[in-house]
């Protein structure tokens, strides 16, 4: 190679890539994991405590939220082992074990409806928040004893495990993308565009529902209380079809997760689900239908490609 010529990037995959990749394969898992996820699902529960627990009330997944309480109190209590104040590191260390068992409720709400991959990389990523938590909880009994030296490297290892279980959680929400709102870059068209489908031409009858499409975007159609609405059809929280659910009471209820949306507003009426489903203009045109959509976002506006200037 002479000076001139540029550097050729690695294009072995990191350690991280790898780790992440030999979780999400490893099928031995879910011996574990699929018995443990039923227990999740029946602990999350419906209606209420579920839209409770996974966040609808807030419209944002509630689990990082409350995930920031114990990280933050056992991060600010390293820091105090490092300044020597031993007293305080025990009260943050409290106040974070304090705080295992509703991000736990919230998370397990979070995990109970995954599968594959997602389910085993959530299990991994539970298993080293469970030592985390027994590591401080070993250094503050530890700690309330007098054996403050003992006390401190148990919280160094509970902060080796909560940092391993943090990454899982990044890579669950950011990689893999559970808890994200599925249709986060679903663009629909701006302009009145037609649909395509088996839809006719007097749109669906009362109380029924009819998939579309828009530009390769699906479309839920469906007649309600006399209006005809159209809604994204992919479900925002693990992307079921809207179009093969309920319809009843004003509202659409997927057929997946049982999460309910608002037809008029795509609102979330019950959870799981935390996201809005985006909702779009309709009107007939020349023996058809027609919609569009009216769109702030320019990750959702442009999927590919630059950003307009």
């Amino acid at each position: 190679m002479t000076l001139l010529e540029p550097m050729q990037p690695s294009r072995r995959p990191r350690a991280a890539t790898k780790i992440a990749s030999a979780v999400e394969s490893a099928s031995a898992l879910d011996r574990v994991a699929e018995p443990l996820g039923g227990v999740a699902q029946r602990l999350a529960g419906t209606g209420a405590r579920r839209s409770a627990l996974s966040g609808t009330w807030l419209g944002h997944p509630l689990h990082p939220l409350i995930v920031g309480v114990p990280v933050g109190a056992w991060t600010s209590a390293s820091v105090l082992d490092l300044l020597g104040q031993r007293r305080a590191a025990r009260t943050l260390i409290g106040v974070g074990l304090l705080a295992v068992a509703p991000a736990a409720a919230t998370g397990a709400s979070e995990w109970a409806d995954t599968t594959g991959a997602e389910r085993r990389t959530g299990l991994v990523h539970m298993t080293a928040n469970t030592v985390a938590a027994l590591a401080y909880t070993r250094s503050w009994r530890l700690r309330r004893r007098g054996r403050d030296g003992r006390g401190v490297l148990w919280a160094l290892v509970g902060a080796a495990a909560a940092s391993a279980g943090g990454w899982l959680g990044g890579h669950l929400a950011y990689a893999i993308g559970v808890g994200v709102d599925t249709n986060a870059f679903s663009g629909g068209p701006q302009e009145w565009t037609r649909l395509q489908g088996d839809l006719p031409e007097a749109g669906p009858p009362e109380g029924s529902a009819v998939q579309a499409n828009a530009g390769g975007i699906p479309i839920l159609v469906v007649r309600s209380e006399g209006r005809i609405r159209a809604l994204a059809d992919r479900c925002s929280h693990r992307g079921g079809p809207l179009s093969d659910g309920e319809i009843g009471d004003g509202c659409v209820t997927c057929p997946w997760h049982a999460s309910r949306f608002d037809l008029a507003t795509g609102e979330v009426v019950d959870g799981p689900a935390v996201a809005p489903q985006p909702t779009y203009e309709i009107r007939a045109a020349d023996g058809g239908w027609e919609v569009r959509r009216h769109e702030e976002r320019d990750l959702r506006v442009n999927p590919v490609g630059p950003l307009p200037a």
